[in-house]
């Protein structure tokens, strides 16, 4: 390549760049000048009265918020090199206001496993929690702080046994440790049975589509009118998070359980005074072929044995040889150990029951008195 043809190559890239530089120069003002001309604040239009509904679920936030708390847990722990021992972070869950007294209602699983738990109130102030008594059987515990003047009022108390598909539920809780955050839903399902810690199914449930999610547990499920209608306990997804089934212990069974968790530490189930097991009465009745709960023993001197109710034998070759099978319950049919378990639970020891049982293939109906159970 000749000089003359190499100089005129590095004239042209110059020109080139020149005109580059040259016309970026006008554009960029230019560009800036429009962006500053159109970033003025557009005009806000009012947004009007708030929608009805609106303004009652506001409203039944800022009742039920300060009835609300948050609880964490902590677990001491031991060095296995050094034996000291050391309290550490294990969860959080919320719970609410139940009386005047200062006791707090929550979920058993909330504080299961832990050796403290602090309260938190909404406005900031911190307790440290006693435990009063819990429920495995039915996922509830009571706290108690020691509240000054300035307490929270309780959380109302509706009904459950009324509760119908469709209505409107509102949970309030502290999902993932963001506190008191409201989620609203309608009921979804009404008895379901899930199994508990304990092994048992617990019954009778709520099932909700509010978003539950861990940390929420223990929180209260409110109706329209802010009363209480549930404990929100768990959720079922395949992650982890909530996937629009939720489900609460319903108000009726907290209004039964935490009263005796006050007054003796611990709740006493209405029994008939009788030997069941739940797997076993499975292989039984298929191998029967009938369908109710399968006597195995009878207690010495309990209600069953003074109603005349008869147990299952061993026969000599080793078989087991039923006696009286339990098909209803003041005319409702019992199917499993579970079902017969969650029904006496609503009664009272003391209160008279109608047990109907299949003896030999015949149908007899005795009236019982409820004891006290386990």
């Amino acid at each position: 390549m000749s000089i003359n043809m190499l100089g005129r190559i590095i004239w042209f890239i110059l020109i080139v760049a020149a005109l580059t530089l040259l016309f970026r120069s006008a554009l960029v003002p230019l560009f800036f000048t429009e962006a500053k001309e159109s970033a003025v604040p557009r005009l806000v239009e009012a947004r009007g009265n708030l929608a009805e509904d609106e303004e009652s679920t506001i409203e039944l936030f800022e009742n039920s918020r300060d009835s609300v708390v948050f609880i964490t847990t902590r677990q001491r722990v031991m060095d296995v090199w050094t034996r000291n021992t050391f309290s550490v972070p294990r969860g959080t869950g919320s719970g609410f206001i139940w009386d005047d007294d200062g006791h707090i209602v929550t979920n058993f699983h909330v504080i299961k496993g832990a050796s403290e738990a602090t309260v938190r109130l909404a406005d900031g102030r911190d307790y440290k929690a006693v435990l009063v008594g819990a429920s495995p059987a039915h996922d509830i515990a009571v706290l108690k702080v020691g509240i000054g003047l300035q307490r929270p009022r309780p959380v109302p108390l509706g009904t459950s046994h009324d509760l119908k598909v469709g209505q409107k539920v509102f949970a309030i809780g502290n999902p993932f440790g963001l506190d008191w955050t409201l989620t609203t839903g309608i009921v979804s399902a009404l008895d379901r049975s899930l199994p508990g810690d304990d092994g048992r199914n617990i019954e009778n449930l709520i099932q909700t589509d509010a978003a539950i999610n861990p940390g929420s547990s223990g929180g209260p499920l409110l109706d329209s009118a802010g009363r209480l209608i549930g404990i929100n306990t768990m959720i079922y997804s395949p992650t982890g998070a909530s996937a629009g089934v939720s489900f609460s212990v319903p108000v009726d069974t907290v209004n039964r359980v935490v009263p005796q968790l006050i007054s003796r530490g611990k709740y006493i189930r209405p029994g008939l005074g009788i030997t069941v097991d739940s797997k076993l009465n499975e292989r039984l009745i298929g191998m029967l072929n009938i369908t109710g709960v399968v006597i195995l023993g009878i207690n010495p001197g309990s209600a069953a044995a003074a109603a005349g109710l008869k147990g299952a034998t061993i026969t000599p070759d080793g078989k087991v040889k039923p006696g009286d099978v339990i098909v209803a319950l003041d005319n409702r049919p019992i199917i499993t150990v579970d079902e017969l378990l969650a029904r006496l639970d609503k009664y009272k020891v003391g209160d008279v029951v109608q047990v109907t049982i299949l003896r030999e293939e015949k149908e007899i109906t005795l009236p019982i008195t409820l004891q006290p159970g386990v």
